[in-house]
């Protein structure tokens, strides 16, 4: 037998000619969809389906079915194609279920052409949803796997190929429906499809972070997000606490509903394991499994492809932590129906008999948790070997600051594609690190939050806490200077108390900064009153199309203001002028990183809110607050750590600031 897959959880292919068997109860649509390296389908000539059976490579069966076969070949794919997703839908001719959910759990195997079984589905949990991708078959270094999908769409087939990128969904599901009508017995007409509001199941995994929009936010189904192209923007993790962080729940524990004529029982007959060990890595000539390679994802330079590559990390783990966190919910649930049914008898409570059923229930959910557990190590051992070739291979934007590319440092000719802000992990898989890299420019500004968390609010007081959160600034503005040309990027200040001083010595003694550190009131007011007036002459220079029109007295590089123990020395015009820099500054290029306890900003109420959720929260400590976009897992955040004894940051800015005076 197989693998058994929970939602999520991936599998690796041994066998490139497949048949996939769905078994559903009532007659349901099938088909399938052949998708690029970012999921997208570009027509309808890549959508297998009743009417138009036969793409290449892939099969699908020519009318509804309560059971179907489709056959893969996934050498005959064209060479543009990357995913295939297997669809089901209900038919809409005829008076059948209103969703998913008021059938039999659809179950789905995949098996060589010999007949092997490679690995098996059975979608839980659908309620509502028309149309579902059940399975996903993607190309991943070099190598063919499966993923468990369970995507399910409540307004049918156009909302399921609207997501996929199809123009004109609509129409192709009409064709598709019309089609299906017409191969039904005393078929009716089929009415004009309602796209309608597209509403996904709470297991709906995020588009992948590609080129772009991930921390995501990340190849495998990535980043961030939205696929889009090298100009398009990036999405990093959500920012929510652990407890807003949209989790989605563990597959439902098998379930029956009542029904006339008795109840009706959703998991397949055969389901007996939530997984099992798959066969090992594809190996090398020399009996090992293969390495990883560095840049191995799609990308028109190596600096995309590592960026793609990190994303794809990103996301593998997401889902394979998900899986894993899912087969030990399965297994909690299955030992605690074992017990209750134990301890029902009154008569078996007690003696031997009941001691052997606690503990052949207990010996089962081990089993279980163990096969998990195993899977799940082979999973990350996998992604830890990854991450140790891609991690020497980023460029100083995306590398760690004790990495060997800052000893070689010379100021760029040309701005990165990407920052790192730090480094994400799970506490399931604690040994790998997952780099937290954005798009540049910076769509959004930056709040270092120097209050307390709740892990660490008895251990250090405010003064510590707000020198932490200034060093993660300063530790940040050092990088966008070092990764930028020599005169594109510029970096003010505003320490309106002069609590600062110490953290921003590496920025004022190289000599980088614009102007010396603002204070006062008065520095607060003029330097706002500054950045805000070039905000204003860029946008209306933009607008009329004369950029060459501009002051000479206005800087056209990139401003990053970093504001210290906000809202000190604010006055409510100065807070006004803040929050328009924070709304209207990143498209003209004037950034914002704000150091700030948010309790200390309490007097002035709702007033700040949208300046917080406007901000992307980033902690001087550890902390688990950024949620990814495919699962919703509470990561844990860690700034890059900045060697105490190494003098590699005043280094790298010193070379900064002889170019850029060799500039001016």
């Amino acid at each position: 037998m197989g693998a058994e897959l929970v939602r999520g959880q991936n599998h690796p292919l041994s066998q490139v000619r497949l048949e996939i068997r769905i078994s559903a109860g009532v007659p349901v649509l099938a088909g399938a969809t052949l998708g690029d390296e970012y999921g997208t389908v570009h027509g309808r000539q890549w959508v297998a389906h009743p009417g138009a059976p036969s793409v290449p490579g892939v099969e699908a069966p020519r009318k509804p079915a309560a059971e179907h076969r489709l056959t893969v070949d996934l050498a005959a794919l064209p060479e543009a194609v990357h995913r295939v997703a297997v669809f089901l839908a209900l038919p809409t001719g005829t008076a059948g279920p209103p969703g998913f959910g008021a059938v039999p759990a659809p179950h789905t195997t995949v098996s060589g052409l010999d007949g092997t079984e490679l690995a098996c589905y059975t979608l839980t949990g659908l309620d509502t949803e028309k149309a579902v991708i059940a399975l996903e078959l993607y190309h991943r270094q070099g190598a063919w796997k499966v993923r468990a999908m369970g995507q399910g769409y409540a307004s049918g087939l156009p909302a399921l190929f609207a997501d996929q990128g199809l123009r004109d969904a609509d129409d192709l599901a009409t064709v598709i429906q019309e089609a299906a009508a017409r191969s039904l017995p005393d078929a009716a007409p089929v009415p004009p499809t309602d796209p309608g509001p597209q509403t996904a199941s709470a297991s709906v995994p995020a588009p992948p972070a590609s080129p772009a929009h991930h921390a995501v936010s990340a190849s495998r189904s990535t980043a961030a997000s939205q696929p889009t192209t090298a100009s398009q923007p990036t999405p990093g993790p959500e920012s929510a606490t652990a407890s807003q962080s949209p989790v989605s729940g563990p597959p439902d524990p098998p379930r029956s509903h009542d029904r006339p004529g008795g109840p009706v029982d959703y998991t397949h007959p055969h389901r007996t394991r939530v997984v099992t060990s798959p066969p090992p890595a594809p190996a090398a000539a020399d009996g090992q499994p293969a390495r990883p390679v560095a840049g191995d994802a799609v990308g028109w330079s190596m600096e995309e492809r590592l960026y793609n590559q990190v994303w794809g990390m990103f996301e593998d783990l997401a889902r394979t932590t998900a899986a894993y966190r899912s087969a030990l919910h399965f297994a909690d649930s299955r030992l605690e129906k074992e017990l209750d049914q134990a301890l029902a008898d009154p008569r078996a409570r007690l003696g031997a008999a009941g001691d052997a059923a606690r503990e052949a229930a207990h010996a089962r959910r081990s089993e279980l948790a163990g096969q998990a557990r195993a899977a799940f190590e082979r999973d990350l051992a996998q992604l830890i070997a990854e991450a140790e070739v891609v991690e020497p291979a980023l460029p100083p934007a995306c590398a760690r600051w004790d990495s060997p590319v800052w000893h070689a440092y010379r100021v760029p000719d040309e701005p990165p594609m990407a920052l790192r802000l730090g480094d994400l992990h799970l506490p399931d898989s604690a040994p790998l690190r997952i780099p937290l890299l954005v798009r540049l420019p910076l769509e959004r500004g930056l709040w270092i939050d120097s209050g307390p968390s709740a892990a660490d609010a008895h251990l250090r007081d405010s003064a510590e806490l707000s020198h932490l959160a200034m060093s993660v600034a300063v530790a940040l503005a050092a990088r966008l200077l070092a990764v930028h040309p020599a005169g594109e990027f510029a970096v003010q200040v505003v320490d309106p108390a002069g609590t600062g001083t110490h953290a921003l010595l590496p920025l004022t003694r190289s000599g980088v900064l614009a102007a010396p550190p603002a204070t006062g009131a008065a520095g607060v007011s003029q330097t706002l009153e500054r950045l805000t007036r070039r905000v204003d002459l860029v946008q209306m220079a933009a607008r009329g199309g004369t950029a060459e029109s501009l002051p000479a007295d206005v800087d056209t590089a990139q401003q990053l203001l970093i504001v210290n123990d906000f809202p000190h020395g604010f006055d409510d015009r100065s807070v006004t002028r803040l929050r328009y820099l924070a709304d209207e500054g990143p498209a003209v290029g004037v950034h914002l990183v704000l150091v700030a306890d948010r309790e200390e900003a309490a007097a002035y109420g709702p007033l700040l809110d949208p300046l917080w959720r406007s901000l992307l929260r980033l902690t001087p400590l550890p902390d688990d607050h950024l949620a990814d976009p495919w699962v919703g897992h509470a990561w844990t955040y860690e700034p890059s750590p900045v060697p105490s004894a190494d003098r590699i940051v005043h280094d790298v800015l010193t070379e900064v600031a002889r170019a850029r005076t060799k500039h001016w």
